[in-house]
């Protein structure tokens, strides 16, 4: 059980303790990625900001979804999901998951690019991976932009997500993997909807001048 996304993100930077002074990229997906990632980022002494990926939902259960869709137009689909719905339903999800996605990088990120990926050690962060397709999809836009090393480092999964993904990147760091996994909320003693205010405060922490 972790207290909120602080100690969570506070944990989770101490088990990537041996990337501290090998400059990683942390890239935190939003919203509930931020703060854990913003810990991370703060303990390693990293870059930080944020990889944009939205899951493509289920028009009659926006609850759960058929795969996800990252900011460069990489898309993870679940072949066995995507069968209950017609193409048509499924091109209109994605091209309204595309304009969210432009607009959380003009609000998010004031309109600027994410940094590069390419030859770097990047570590990718997120408050929990119940099914992963924002984390596939996040995964697939650093292996086309060259990722030297990817990283995926969460609070919580569940044991058959951690294999899986084990088999897509170089290392997987994962706290707590509950017997009985039902949903990230399950391991957090407080847990909340993050507002983009809130992602735009660690943000904007991140990018202060660091004292020399």
């Amino acid at each position: 059980m972790f207290e909120d996304r602080k100690d969570a993100g506070i944990r989770l930077a101490h088990a990537l303790e041996k990337y501290k002074d090998k400059y990683p990229l942390v890239l935190a997906i939003p919203r509930g990625g931020v703060e854990v990632g913003y810990q991370v980022a703060k303990h390693l002494k990293a870059e930080f900001s944020i990889l944009i990926a939205r899951k493509l939902p289920f028009p009659d259960n926006p609850e759960s979804g058929f795969g996800a869709i990252a900011e460069d137009g990489s898309i993870y689909i679940n072949d066995y999901a995507v069968v209950w719905i017609s193409q048509a339903e499924k091109q209109a999800i994605i091209e309204e998951q595309r304009k969210e996605i432009t607009r959380r990088i003009m609000v998010l990120r004031d309109g600027k690019p994410l940094p590069s990926p390419t030859k770097r050690i990047v570590i990718l962060v997120d408050d929990g991976i119940a099914m992963g397709s924002t984390m596939r999809a996040a995964i697939l836009l650093c292996k086309k932009k060259k990722a030297e090393k990817i990283v995926v480092a969460v609070p919580v999964a569940g044991a058959s997500v951690i294999r899986d993904f084990r088999k897509l990147v170089d290392e997987v760091v994962v706290l707590e993997t509950p017997k009985f996994f039902h949903a990230v909320a399950q391991v957090y003693k407080h847990w909340y909807d993050v507002s983009d205010t809130e992602v735009l405060s660690f943000l904007h922490q991140a990018n202060q001048p660091k004292d020399t």
